[in-house]
């Protein structure tokens, strides 16, 4: 048997935990069929979130838009906090309680990579953030990891496949592993100049051999005006005070004419690092720490059956609404047929936000473009706080 599951396994309900299997045999001899309505709510975010970006709606769409459902969503890339509802199914259970497993997981994984990556873009500022993250998740999800990582904010991914995906071209500097087979920085840079189609930017991987600031210098006096930029990419174990080690790189180059050439930092960056280096470092690339982001714990709850509220303890019962204020980027939630409310903050009247996408009998509504996502989730950020002192 394949480590990997493909899309008609997922559909056909192969990934789901057995006591949903076992649920739905039970229901299926009993002749038992029941229209309810599930909630799907975040359970916690992690600390110290206090909150994320929605994300996965579009594979969730997928595998549920051939199925006698209603289904309705906030818009993938929206902002949410404590116990909102972001996605809501309505039908016979027998039709889709067998997907929950696949759709927590396709929201919790997603969800969880765009908020981080949200988060080093809110605290980059206008800087670019690249994304180098495939590598630290299975190959076969790479597409997933890094078009997540994408609309969170990242300006660009490395993944060739997954640049494919988002309809990007995959970003990249220099390896270590192309200078310590060619034995030098400069050459190895030199030859990248040579070969490497002009349209990419000369990026000088500069920690490989020796001091930062003198491999800098040998390679902005090899490349001049060709030379893009640096990338300090300085091991731990040799790291020390990475921020001095920039300004002392920033200094010698701009001392000798050398102003045009940016730094680009990477190697463990996360958004108080990138805080820290914010300063000095014109770009970033960020892997690990948005790859493995935690994931946001949703869960999925049935809160009425039949037209009748009904919930497990700990849980609100009921259809809900999900409010939006746009100028405060304040949500509200209140019970389904509850009059529109007003912002808490501004007074203002508030739109609904959870919005039906799919009809019983219909198809979805295309709702999950990654550039019309991605520029959601940035329209959003300056309204958001970020406490990283």
């Amino acid at each position: 048997m394949n480590s990997t599951v493909s899309q008609e396994q997922i559909k056909a309900g192969k990934v789901t935990d057995v006591y949903f299997n076992r649920t739905k045999k039970i229901l299926e001899r009993k002749n038992i069929h029941r229209t309810v309505t599930a909630e799907f709510v975040y359970k916690s975010l992690p600390k110290p979130y206090d909150w994320a970006v929605y994300a996965g709606l579009n594979e969730a769409a997928e595998l549920l838009a051939n199925l006698p459902i209603n289904v309705e969503s906030i818009p993938e890339g929206s902002i949410f906090y404590s116990n909102e509802p972001v996605l809501t199914l309505t039908g016979d259970y027998l039709d889709f309680g067998v997907y929950e497993t696949a759709i927590l997981g396709y929201l919790c994984q997603a969800s969880g990579i765009a908020t981080k990556a949200a988060r080093c873009r809110k605290a980059a500022g206008d800087k670019p953030v690249i994304s180098f993250g495939a590598r630290r998740m299975h190959p076969a999800i790479a597409p997933v990891v890094e078009r997540n990582a994408y609309i969170g904010g990242c300006d660009g991914v490395a993944s060739v496949a997954a640049a494919d995906y988002i309809g990007q071209e995959p970003v990249g500097t220099i390896p270590h592993a192309l200078i310590l087979i060619m034995g030098d920085t400069v050459e190895a840079t030199k030859a990248f100049d040579e070969i490497i189609d002009k349209k990419v930017n000369r990026i000088s991987l500069v920690d490989t051999f020796t001091d930062e600031k003198f491999e800098t210098l040998r390679v902005a006096e090899a490349l001049g005006e060709n030379l893009f930029g640096v990338r300090l990419d300085t091991p731990g174990s040799r790291r020390g005070d990475l921020l001095e080690i920039m300004r002392e790189v920033r200094w010698e180059l701009d001392l000798r004419g050398f102003e045009h050439v940016k730094l680009f930092i990477s190697g463990g960056l996360d958004e108080y690092t990138i805080h820290q280096y914010n300063p000095v470092a014109d770009a970033y690339g960020v892997g690990t720490s948005v790859s493995t982001a935690p994931v946001i714990d949703f869960s999925m709850d049935i809160v009425d059956i039949e037209g009748d509220p009904i919930a497990k303890r700990g849980k609100q019962s009921g259809r809900k609404m999900l409010w939006r204020c746009d100028s405060c980027l304040e949500n509200k939630t209140t019970p389904r047929n509850a009059d529109t409310p007003k912002c808490s903050e501004c007074n203002g009247t508030m739109r609904p936000l959870l919005q039906k996408i799919k009809s019983k009998d219909d198809s979805f509504i295309d709702v999950t473009n990654h550039d019309t996502v991605r520029d959601y989730v940035l329209e959003q950020l300056p309204h958001l706080d970020l406490d990283l002192d």
